[in-house]
């Protein structure tokens, strides 16, 4: 065994959870990091992980497998920026125990983050919601569960995160209906359900059945579903939407602008309710 796998792992046991106690959500995201820079790696120089060691991640790989993000897969410079951050955290870790390696370290953690620029914040219309709320198919167990989740996601605006992190009993269907999640920051928060919502949840509770500590939005074979899969199901199911609302074609749409439409929608509905009042 190399040193590169006794370190990464005492990254996670030790840095993370340990020292700065990582939420969960952050402990995901750099593991996925890694995990796909292990398999670039892997396809790059022919070696399996455990056989890698420090001289093979050095700037020039680093730099080669953020390009590989952005170039093959399709990252913005955000998502890119994102990686990079994860990978610094683990060098930086990696100084202390690793001193041989101390000029490679200080060379990756020289890599800039990429500049990007700013594009406006892209939100869907009540149609096109409506639309993308419909395009699942009812008459599939995959359906239903994603009607459900896209049906949460509009009203509440929870994070990609919030949503994939969620078990069956943070769904209240008593009144008042609300989901509790554990949010940025490990902060604690609870939003209520609309009547519509809670009945399309209380019909996927039905299917799920009585197993409160198991993910709300499951795969197939139980596991929770990861962010990657949300994506896709969101991408597949506005393109069917975009045959009943050809607006949609010109629109990116991720599970993120559903955030931004709740969040929208949310102060537009206030807005009203204030002007009304007045």
């Amino acid at each position: 065994m190399t040193a590169l796998a006794p370190t990464l792992q005492l990254f996670f046991t030790e840095r993370l959870a340990r020292q700065v106690q990582a939420s969960p959500q952050t402990v995901t995201s750099y593991r996925n990091t890694f995990r796909l820079l292990l398999r670039f790696l892997q396809q790059r120089t022919g070696k399996a992980p455990s056989q890698l060691d420090w001289d093979d991640l050095g700037a020039e790989t680093i730099s080669a497998f953020l390009d590989h993000l952005e170039d093959s897969r399709g990252n913005t410079a955000r998502s890119r920026n994102a990686r990079l951050a994860a990978l610094r955290s683990l060098f930086r870790y990696a100084a202390l125990r690793h001193p041989e390696h101390a000029q490679l370290i200080q060379q990756v953690l020289a890599i800039p983050q990429k500049r990007f620029d700013r594009t406006p914040v892209s939100f869907l219309t009540p149609a096109e919601t409506s639309a993308l709320l419909a395009a699942p198919d009812s008459g599939r167990w995959e359906g239903r569960r994603d009607r459900a989740l896209l049906t949460l996601a509009a009203q509440t605006g929870l994070r990609l995160s919030e949503l994939t992190g969620l078990t069956c009993s943070d769904i209240q269907l008593a009144a008042p209906a609300h989901v509790r999640c554990t949010g940025k920051g490990r902060k604690q928060r609870c939003v209520p359900l609309t009547p519509a919502t809670a009945a399309v949840l209380r019909a996927w509770l039905r299917e799920r059945g009585n197993h409160p500590d198991q993910p709300l939005f499951p795969t197939r074979t139980g596991r929770r579903l990861s962010d990657d899969a949300v994506e896709r199901r969101v991408a597949l199911h506005t393109q069917h939407a975009t045959q009943r609302c050809p607006s949609l074609a010109s629109k990116n749409v991720t599970p993120h602008t559903l955030r931004h439409s709740a969040v929208i929608c949310t102060a537009s509905n206030r807005v009203s309710y204030v002007s009304s009042a007045a």
